[in-house]
């Protein structure tokens, strides 16, 4: 107990009675702050990658409304290569089935159909199939143009002042003056 009191007699004592040092605080004027536009750094190449998987690229740039565009050119694409395909193997089948049986058909609604005219529809379902392939490649390969070059343009500004304005004129010749139509561009 006797120690309880003289720490209690030190820790008063020498809040009270110590002599008062003096303390500096330094005032500072209020600062404005300016916010500054950070440009979001925005990558072509990173939209092309992300556009392997159709319309991702498209997201990044900002432009989402063409993913569903993407996806129903791709649905409609699929559906005219499995269409030609399974006629195509279709008629691969019964051309093969004739070849080997004496040109007895295999199908009867193909029955009165000659042998010649199996294999075309054979070989024109073939193209249509392998024509459906390459213009859904070449659209895959669009889709990827799309995205590297709308990355490229992300940060593209257009100012609201850009016009264009035709003006009529005169222009002095040697046999007088005759009209003509001026053009002006204003960005």
């Amino acid at each position: 107990m006797r120690f309880v009191c003289v720490s209690l007699f030190f820790i008063f004592h020498s809040s009270f009675f110590t002599p008062a040092r003096a303390q500096y605080v330094e005032v500072q004027e209020p600062v404005e702050v300016k916010s500054v536009m950070v440009p979001k750094e925005h990558s072509a190449t990173k939209a092309l990658l992300l556009s392997i998987v159709p319309g991702a690229g498209q997201i990044y740039n900002g432009q989402a409304w063409k993913t569903p565009i993407i996806y129903g050119t791709f649905a409609v694409m699929g559906y005219f290569i499995h269409y030609n395909y399974t006629r195509m193997m279709f008629f691969k089948d019964e051309y093969l089935y004739r070849v080997n049986h004496n040109d007895t058909p295999d199908n009867s609604d193909y029955a009165s159909y000659p042998t010649s005219n199996i294999y075309s529809l054979y070989n024109s379902y073939d193209q249509y199939f392998q024509l459906m392939v390459i213009i859904t490649v070449g659209f895959y390969a669009l889709n990827l143009i799309d995205a590297y070059v709308f990355g490229h343009l992300y940060d593209f500004q257009i100012d609201d002042n850009l016009s264009l304005g035709f003006t009529p004129g005169l222009i002095p010749t040697s046999t007088g003056l005759q009209p003509s139509l001026g053009i002006t561009l204003s960005f």
